[in-house]
């Protein structure tokens, strides 16, 4: 038995002709659906990039306990447990956050991994010497990211040179190498098409982009009058051009699985983290935003030997339930106490309901249920969003420890089922989001899927069954008591 993850960052499903778009040019992404089920509610749970990733590998939520960070010690993972069952697993990344303190103990899970360097921010490059930095629109991302990206630049003149090009072709490779070979989990995972937009000329062509881009890297925030209804047509566009980049290569998997007849025998699931924010709801990027679907609403394709193909499935998905799959589809009993999620197989083999809702969140911000026909999202209660605290035996952000001032206030409190029972560092903490700035949201997604019309005042027995909802899935998951409170919910009303 063999497995392939292919997985993007920051893939939109609006941009997909899967989902309706008519002007992305993706045929190998509209080729998916040949011999792919195609998820139409299938959610992120915890965002953004590492949260996702921690869920890929625990099959648990982590948003209501912890930020960005790394996998856990009391972390059990999938793809430990498939290696000890003998199953070979290999990682073929460009995504440098894997390589960063917030993320370094993901990639060490695989049998063997290939790492590859260069994207946004990644600091690969010395970045201390003379640069010729481009023109940008006030709207472009600043500091030292974006110089750092600029530095990687000068080794990736050339399309071979790109890291996601040397992904997906390393990609190819380990296919063609182990064509011949059974139980191995091959992880492809390609960094685009997230931000900034930087893809050789010829796919810009594909869009009628002719002028070097002056926007490719949006900082995040809301629109304001900065940014012109053609430039933002151009700034998606270049968004488009990159997705448009990713399938080419797409493409040449697929060839491959046509070539050598794998799809008699080889389960293929091509899927995201999250999406992005390109002018809707009159914001850019994501982090910061309240969850729209754009975020957190994603397009998955599973292939699964022997089962259906070229169908739509309606029955509601998540992130969390891939690791749960991934366990099925081997074979492998699942050991992990506490798992959250359930194998995908059911909505692939007959669209069998396996949620009634789910929660999705990033930390210290809304608080999200949806059951797939409504979503609620939750504002913090008060103005400086606290209570909050971590939960961790790993304290670190993204590319820094935590600082002493932190460390400060931790002390060791014995957990629930998230650290299995084993005791773990409480530490508390300020965030940056505030989600009581944009209030409560309430969504009819079936009758409002663009989420224009917030309902939260116009539908109260329904905000209220939402309500119930949420506190019923929180419950479940064993929130910890700071999100009650900052919430201004109890679990006994």
């Amino acid at each position: 038995m063999r497995a392939i993850m292919i997985m993007f960052d920051t893939l939109t499903r609006n941009y997909l002709p899967n989902y309706g778009n008519n002007w992305v040019i993706a045929p190998n992404f509209q080729r998916l659906e040949e011999h792919c089920v195609t998820f139409d509610h299938f959610y992120g749970g915890s965002m953004p990039c590492m949260p996702a990733r921690r869920e890929l590998h625990t099959g648990k939520l982590n948003f209501l306990h912890r930020s960005w960070g790394p996998l856990e010690p009391f972390d059990i993972s999938v793809v430990d447990v498939l290696k000890n069952k003998g199953i070979y697993t290999h990682l073929i990344t460009d995504h440098s956050h894997y390589f960063e303190d917030g993320g370094a103990t993901y990639h060490n899970r695989y049998n063997s991994w290939e790492g590859f360097r260069g994207q946004e921010g990644d600091r690969w490059q010395p970045r201390d010497i003379d640069l010729e930095l481009p023109r940008q629109h006030p709207l472009t991302k600043a500091g030292v990211s974006f110089v750092q990206h600029y530095a990687n630049r000068q080794k990736q003149r050339r399309e071979e040179d790109y890291s996601s090009v040397k992904t997906m072709n390393a990609g190819l490779e380990f296919l063609q190498s182990h064509g011949n070979r059974e139980n191995w989990f091959v992880q492809v995972e390609c960094f685009d098409p997230h931000e900034p937009f930087v893809v050789p000329q010829r796919y810009r062509d594909l869009y009628g982009l002719t002028q070097p881009p002056r926007l490719n890297w949006p900082v995040y925030g809301r629109l304001t009058g900065k940014l012109s209804l053609d430039e933002l047509g151009d700034l998606r566009k270049e968004y488009a051009a990159l997705i448009s980049m990713c399938d080419a290569y797409l493409g040449k998997i697929l060839d491959f699985m046509d070539d050598h007849e794998m799809w008699k025998d080889t389960l293929l699931i091509v899927n995201t983290d999250h999406g992005f924010l390109l002018g809707e709801h009159d914001w850019l990027g994501k982090n910061k935003p309240p969850l729209y679907n754009e975020i957190v609403h994603l397009p998955c394709f599973i292939h699964m030997p022997g089962q259906p193909e070229n169908q739509h499935r309606s029955a509601l998905a998540q992130t969390l339930d891939i690791p749960a799959t991934l366990l099925d589809y081997f074979a492998v009993p699942p050991p992990m106490a506490g798992m959250e999620g359930h194998s995908l197989l059911p909505v692939i083999s007959r669209d069998e309901k396996i949620h009634d809702a789910v929660l999705f969140g990033i930390f210290g911000g809304h608080l999200n249920v949806t059951d797939g026909e409504w979503v609620y999202m939750r504002a913090n209660r008060s103005a400086d969003n606290q209570p909050l605290a971590e939960y961790t035996l790993m304290p670190t952000h993204m590319r820094e420890f935590f600082s002493p001032e932190e460390l400060n206030g931790a002390e060791l409190v014995r957990l629930n089922q998230f650290s299995h029972h084993l005791p773990v560092l409480r530490i508390p903490c300020q965030t940056d989001q505030n989600s009581a700035l944009y209030g409560d949201f309430l969504f009819h997604l079936s009758e409002d899927p663009q989420q224009k019309r917030n309902l939260i005042m116009d539908r109260p027995q329904e905000r209220e069954r939402m309500i119930e909802l949420l506190k019923r899935k929180m419950i479940e998951v064993e929130a910890p008591p700071e999100q009650w409170i900052r919430m201004g919910l109890s679990q006994t009303e």
